[in-house]
């Protein structure tokens, strides 16, 4: 059964933090993995879980350096989103620890970058953010046992998914296929959720808002401020959050009992998101466009995932 798109009311908003979601939570004894955890949204998340009694595994492609930042007691391990082999390398040594995944948050991601191939050629941001994700998701689903958690953001309304040319092998444009990126994550979540929800397993996506964090690291700051992100002083606008309150809508799904037989939903300010109002003035940045939540679309994108990577963990 599908979840509605629509409000729970769980009581959290716009300028909650991860740690505010997880009062009176205790996740002793559970087992978390996030990628991308040693950076940004994903080392607030990680402090947040790990704070809460989690234990937390954080693949990362500068191990070294997120050993030096993660919080005292997480496994640092590597993996690099760009690498099928080596995200093959992290699932294969994760499954052979004998350990089970309460909750998996696909948090990394690449933004608006200069045009670049990973793998067989696929274009970088939908190789790295959507089929490094699919891969590592479907390899350790065996030890899979709670939620997965699939960040994606408004940036999905900037492109569906582009079927007749999705590696853009002509014609690159870095924020479409960002958009595109952010669809399948969405999408993937969708798919993923429907698939799953026999075992118990759930799958969210999620659109953290806007926070300054090294994903903009791409963007010139001339680039930022024709944006209206910030201004010529470099003050950056209000209507950011701060990493603390950004990775609250992540960890509220991976861990909220308001969501207990629910999935498969797009989710942003600690809430599931309702569908885009076209006529509001905050279209743009608030809710989830259809395409994002299309079950057709996700089965469509699962299937051509698993051609281009191999990987289907229910072939």
């Amino acid at each position: 059964m599908r979840t509605p798109q629509q409000p729970v009311g769980s009581g959290f908003g716009y300028r909650s933090t991860a740690t505010e979601v997880l009062g009176g939570i205790d996740l002793t004894g559970r087992l978390a993995i996030v990628t991308g955890g040693y950076s940004g949204l994903g080392l607030e998340t990680v402090k947040a879980l790990r704070g809460a009694g989690a234990e937390v595994v954080v693949p990362a492609r500068r191990p070294e350096h997120a050993k030096d930042v993660v919080p005292e007691g997480v496994e640092v391990a590597t993996l690099d989103l760009a690498d099928q082999d080596s995200v093959k390398a992290f699932a294969a040594g994760f499954l052979d620890s004998g350990r089970t995944i309460d909750i998996l948050i696909n948090n990394a991601a690449v933004m608006a970058c200069p045009e670049a191939r990973v793998g067989p050629g696929w274009e970088s941001q939908f190789g790295i953010n959507h089929l490094g994700h699919f891969t590592l998701t479907n390899l350790l689903w065996p030890a899979v046992r709670g939620r997965v958690v699939a960040l994606t953001s408004t940036g999905h309304k900037l492109s569906g998914i582009r079927w007749d040319d999705p590696q853009f092998t002509t014609g690159y444009d870095k924020w479409q296929a960002y958009g595109q990126a952010k669809t399948a994550n969405s999408l993937f979540a969708v798919h993923l959720d429907a698939l799953g929800q026999t075992s118990g397993v759930r799958a969210f996506a999620v659109h953290p808002g806007g926070i300054m964090t090294p994903l903009q690291r791409h963007l010139s700051r001339e680039e930022m401020i024709a944006s209206g992100w910030m201004d010529e002083a470099g003050t950056v606008n209000e209507r950011f959050k701060t990493p603390e309150q950004g990775a609250s809508t992540s960890t509220w799904a991976a861990t909220s009992p308001a969501l207990a037989g629910l999935g498969g939903v797009y989710c942003e300010n600690c809430d599931i998101a309702e569908p885009t109002d076209p006529s509001s003035p905050t279209a743009r940045f608030a809710g989830v466009d259809a395409h994002a939540v299309d079950p057709e679309a996700a089965a469509r994108l699962w299937d051509l995932s698993a051609e281009l990577t191999g990987v289907n963990a229910f072939a």
